[in-house]
């Protein structure tokens, strides 16, 4: 919310503070202050001047020499313009001024006549021209009032204000509003705190006389309250309420209009004017809205309503929304005579329910969001009426019709000031405490205070404390141990399990990404999923961002490809990702949907199957995980059917690691071979071994021999493995595949596969016979196993 500091003064005097240090200490009492405006800053040395007369400059058909009186003296300046004439009074910038943009002005000579200044337009004075009644859109600005030659100009448009923008949490709708930020100054500041209740005004006459109110949903609508204006003469607002509306970043309109917007400003309270003309049978009934029916607001556009809406209506038809936005059927125009003054209460959840189905968040209905007190409304409709016959703008009408159903019950709360120093650990006095929260309007009998309705942030003792510490000050606070059986903070073995996992992929060269939960419906197909794979049952969210976002993923795999895709059309050329992320299943309705964590790790660029293999492998045993393999699986459409493995940790299925079908990766314009593993962390979890068994450094020397042979196309290295490593038995150190050769020097349907194997024993060295007899075994088994023939 923006204030002018001026504003603020009138209710609490700081006309001594500077707006830096006011500022600081809003802000440290909690009225977070966002910035500061500084008005009229650029402007220097520009006065008000009155035109003695005006002559035909003699060189110059287009150009006039003016007499001006500055106060001071009477100068001469030469303008083009032609909307002025003598006795008008203009802004006049004198030599050596300064104009917002960096704009200086001298003075100097128009073809021979000396001009010791210039004569400004709303403009050249960073003013718009609804900022002024009078402006011209092409011209120099003309001074309505009565003003001293001479006057700084700044000081006669108001652009001499301190405009000071609070961020206000939405639960301190007394805040919203210039009398609420006054008493946080007033408090802040150890200053008195001077609100003025309204007059009362009415001529005669009765109100219940000019029209009736009837509420239908007293639970949407609390309290309803109206008061009858006749003799309404529409005008431009005075100067000091533009200028007030203006610091709020509010534009004038009427003085109707302004009106209602002054009081929304100072007190908080939406209010609303009605033409009582358009309203059928001096009627207001206050009811919801009936499905289908239609309204065409103050904006101009017609809008659809449903029954969830609340809107204000005369005997036929709506003339509002309730809390959002007038119709344009009963708008105050130029010929209007007699008004209704609506001052009313609606539920803030039903408010802000209609302005997000209709589109049309007003300044009134952020106002109604965050609760407002309905006991403020007979002032709030009593100020509206002071201002209307203090501007002349009309005859108020005796009585005020109110429907009343709120009842707010203000909590007891137990105000327990040694309770309150334990909580906050301080040492203050109980009469502190209680001068604080009776200036915050606050009840106190004995040992319980009672918060006023308009604070009904106030719940219990917390609440309290919270206003006891924030005026005491915050760095008033002395640190203090906690005290207590408090628990020593530490990761779960889940979260270190898992930051282990991120340290060892990061060691492999992988980066970390972070993907959505939610995703859309179209990424099955991406996948070339079948039209009945389980993955395509989905958790759809209720009220998504749209359609692309409309559904929980049930896997990974497409998360980490549009990483992938993206970094491609980066133009990365190689590339390793890992996510360790969650997938949702749905289960039966209206039951939350089970979410399991998955591991996925992705790469494209100089690499393949086996470099992706191979990262999963170095992550087991890291891990420290036994007796893991893998196995063919060709299930999954999203990869290509014959590079594509499970992963068995203990024979039980953990993930699937391959190469990305060839239709998937054009569907998410990845034109190179790429590799994904998606696994099951808990799993992986479940296996890891924590116990680390060293081995002594070997005392016998190893025995290196290769192997390669010719095998079937579609024999497994996973199988040869196998054969090796039994054939082997506890000799065999190391198994290491070095070489996949298929090519023209290899027969059709075959391909060359090599090993290296490392032998050594703990007790001795190995013979040459020993070895002879080890590698023969392993040769005969994968001839009669796998029909291979040796290299």
């Amino acid at each position: 919310m923006k204030v002018s500091m001026s504003w603020i003064n009138e209710y609490a005097d700081i006309h001594d503070i500077t707006p830096r240090k006011y500022a600081e200490a809003m802000t440290m009492s909690g009225s977070k202050v966002e910035g500061i405006e500084y008005t009229g800053e650029e402007i220097n040395n520009v006065v008000a001047g009155k035109i003695l007369s005006i002559g035909q400059h003699p060189d110059a058909d287009k150009l006039q020499a003016c007499q001006i009186d500055i106060g001071a003296e009477k100068v001469q300046i030469i303008t083009g313009a032609h909307n002025i004439k003598e006795g008008d009074t203009v802004p006049v910038a004198l030599h050596k001024s300064t104009l917002p943009g960096g704009v200086k002005i001298t003075k100097g000579n128009l073809r021979g006549l000396p001009s010791n200044g210039m004569m400004c337009s709303h403009q050249e004075l960073g003013m718009d021209i609804a900022d002024y009644e009078g402006a011209c859109e092409d011209g120099i600005l003309i001074i309505q009032e009565e003003v001293k030659p001479g006057t700084d100009i700044k000081e006669v448009l108001g652009l001499n204000q301190n405009i000071v923008e609070f961020e206000i949490t939405s639960n301190r709708a007394d805040c919203f509003s210039v009398i609420g930020l006054a008493r946080e100054t007033a408090i802040t500041f150890n200053r008195p705190f001077n609100l003025v209740k309204p007059k009362k005004t009415g001529n005669a006459g009765n109100a219940n006389d000019f029209a009736t109110v009837e509420v239908l949903d007293t639970k949407l609508c609390p309290r309803y309250s109206a008061r009858i204006v006749k003799n309404i003469k529409i005008a431009p607002s005075p100067k000091w309420l533009r200028d007030k509306l203006k610091g709020c970043g509010v534009r004038s309109i009427n003085n109707v209009v302004d009106i209602t917007n002054y009081v929304l400003m100072e007190y908080g309270q939406p209010m609303h004017a009605f033409d009582l003309s358009y309203l059928e049978g001096g009627k207001i009934c206050v009811r919801r809205a009936s499905d289908g029916e239609k309204i065409t607001t103050l904006d101009g556009n017609s809008r659809e309503l449903d029954s969830s809406m609340l809107v204000i209506a005369d005997g036929v038809k709506p003339v509002a929304v309730a809390g959002v936005m007038g119709g344009e059927n009963s708008e105050i125009k130029d010929d209007t005579k007699t008004i209704l003054f609506e001052c009313a209460n609606f539920d803030g959840a039903n408010v802000r329910v209609t302005a997000k189905k209709l589109g049309l968040r007003t300044e009134a209905s952020s106002h109604y969001e965050k609760g407002i007190d309905p006991n403020m409304i007979p002032e709030a409709l009593d100020r509206a009426c002071e201002l209307i016959e203090m501007l002349g703008a009309g005859e108020v009408i005796d009585g005020v019709i109110d429907v009343d159903n709120s009842s707010i019950v203000c909590p007891s709360i137990p105000f327990n000031p040694e309770k309150i120093n334990k909580f906050l650990g301080c040492d203050i006095s109980r009469e502190f405490m209680e001068d604080i929260l009776k200036k915050l309007e606050f009840r106190i009998n004995g040992d319980v205070c009672v918060p006023p309705t308009f604070r009904r942030d106030i719940e219990g003792m917390a609440d309290v404390a919270e206003e006891v510490a924030r005026f005491y000050g915050y760095d008033r606070i002395p640190t203090t141990p906690l005290r207590g059986d408090a628990t020593p903070g530490g990761k779960s073995e889940k979260q270190l399990a898992t930051d282990k996992i991120k340290n060892i992929l990061v060691g492999l060269g992988a980066y970390e990404i972070m993907t959505y939960s939610f995703t859309s419906p179209k990424v099955f197909d991406m996948l070339n999923l079948d039209g009945k794979d389980e993955k395509r049952n989905t958790v759809k969210i209720l009220n998504p961002l749209g359609e692309e976002n409309s559904v929980m993923r049930t896997t990974m795999v497409g998360s980490m490809l549009d990483i992938l895709s993206r970094n491609y059309n980066y133009r990365n050329t190689s590339v390793k990702m890992f996510e360790v992320g969650t997938i949702y299943i749905p289960t039966e309705a209206d039951k939350l949907p089970v979410e399991k964590e998955r591991l996925t790790l992705g790469m494209y660029g100089g690499v393949d199957f086996y470099d992706l293999k191979g990262a999963v492998e170095d992550l087991m045993n890291d891990l420290n995980i036994k007796n893991i393999s893998f196995d063919v699986y060709k299930e999954d459409k999203s990869f290509h059917p014959g590079r594509t493995a499970k992963l068995l940790i203990n024979g039980e299925e953990a993930g699937i690691l391959g190469e990305i079908h060839p239709i998937v990766t054009e569907n998410y314009e990845i034109p190179v071979k790429t590799y994904i593993a998606e696994l099951d962390f808990n799993i992986i979890f479940k296996n890891m071994d924590k116990a680390k068994t060293y081995k002594p450094l070997p005392k016998f020397p190893s025995v290196s021999r290769d192997i390669s042979m010719l095998v079937d196309d579609s024999v497994l290295v996973a199988q040869i493995e196998d054969i090796i490593k039994k054939a082997s038995g506890k000799l065999l150190e190391e198994l290491k595949l070095f070489d996949v050769y298929k090519g023209s020097q290899i027969p059709e349907n075959k391909k060359s596969v090599a090993y290296a194997l490392t032998l050594r024993s703990a007790d001795r060295t190995l013979t040459d016979a020993e070895i002879g007899d080890i590698m023969n075994k392993i040769i005969k088994n994968l001839s009669q196993s796998l029909n291979a023939q040796l290299r």
